[in-house]
């Protein structure tokens, strides 16, 4: 993964296909030790009615601070903190 700026990275699939993504949110679980990172593909076809499709990963930070490795999200309990800091984010938005 490489950052363009604070809210852009780039996301390498396992195929090496770069795709270009907005970054939504991190945060940190210190009940984990981990970041994390949530995030959605940058599309030119995307409307603003459209439902996007959001990714999130694990993020360990490289020793020069500038890029990172993006780390599958690896139980069931993980998926759920994600889950509620997501609806969290969602529920400050649209306030």
């Amino acid at each position: 993964m490489s950052t363009h700026g604070e809210k852009q990275i780039t996301v390498v699939d396992e195929n090496g296909n770069e795709q270009l993504c907005e970054v939504l949110f991190t945060f940190q679980s210190e009940e984990f030790g981990k970041s994390y990172v949530l995030y959605y593909p940058m599309s030119s076809e995307q409307d603003d009615d459209e439902e996007i499709e959001i990714h999130a990963s694990a993020f360990v930070e490289s020793d020069n601070g500038e890029d990172g490795e993006l780390q599958p999200i690896e139980t069931e309990e993980e998926w759920d903190m994600i889950e509620e800091m997501l609806n969290t984010f969602l529920d400050e938005e649209e306030a």
